[in-house]
C-alpha cells in the first residue's frame, strides 16, 4: 500500500476516486461486530419475545438494506450494483450479547469494504434500538473488517488478534 490518500487531489480536497478504467473484478468483503448486553435481555432475542417483535429478522433486513444504501451513507463510496448482501447473528453467552457477521459481493471496479462495515453497524444500531427498552446499557464494538477479495490491491485477511467483546452483567 502507499501512503497516498486517493480520496484527496492534489491540493487536498476531497473527490470521489476515478474507478472508469479499472477492471471489473468479482470482489468480497467480510466485517463483523459485536453487540453486549446483559443475559436477559438476549434472553428476549433468542426466545423472540422482545416487544417489538424480531429482533434478528429486523436487524438483518437493516444490514442488507445499508449496505445497499452506502453511497447515500458515507460520502465518497461509489453507488454499486451489488450481487451479494448477508447478514448472520450468533448468541454468545460469555460475553453476553450478539456477534455480527456481514458478507458483501459485487462483480465491479470497486471494493465492497464500506458496504460490509455499514451493514454490520446497521445492523447493531437496530438491534439496540429494538432492545433500548430492556437494555440501555449495550455497546456495540469490535466493527472491523474481516476480510476482502478481488481487486487490485488483493486479498486481505484481519489477523485474529482483535480485542475480546467487553463482559456485562
Amino acid at each position: 500500500m502507499t501512503g497516498k490518500l486517493t480520496h484527496l487531489d492534489d491540493k487536498g480536497r476531497a473527490r470521489m476516486v476515478d474507478v472508469g478504467e479499472k477492471a471489473s473484478t468479482t470482489r468480497t468483503a467480510v466485517a463483523e461486530g459485536f453487540i453486549s448486553m446483559t443475559a436477559e435481555t438476549l434472553g428476549l432475542v433468542v426466545s423472540g419475545e422482545a416487544k417489538k417483535g424480531d429482533v434478528l429478522a429486523a436487524a438483518r433486513i437493516a444490514g442488507i438494506m445499508a449496505a445497499k444504501k452506502t453511497s447515500e451513507l458515507i460520502p465518497l463510496c461509489h453507488p454499486l450494483a451489488l450481487t451479494k448482501a448477508s447478514v448472520e447473528f450468533a448468541p454468545s453467552d460469555a460475553p453476553a450479547g450478539l456477534h455480527i457477521r456481514a458478507e458483501v459481493s459485487v462483480t465491479g471496479p470497486t471494493g465492497v469494504e464500506m458496504e460490509a462495515l455499514t451493514a454490520v453497524s446497521v445492523a447493531a444500531l437496530t438491534i439496540y434500538d429494538m432492545l433500548k427498552a430492556a437494555d440501555r446499557g449495550m455497546e456495540i464494538g469490535g466493527v472491523r473488517l474481516v476480510s476482502k477479495t478481488g481487486g487490485r490491491s488483493g486479498d486481505y485477511r484481519a489477523s485474529d488478534n482483535a480485542a475480546p467483546a467487553k463482559s456485562r452483567s
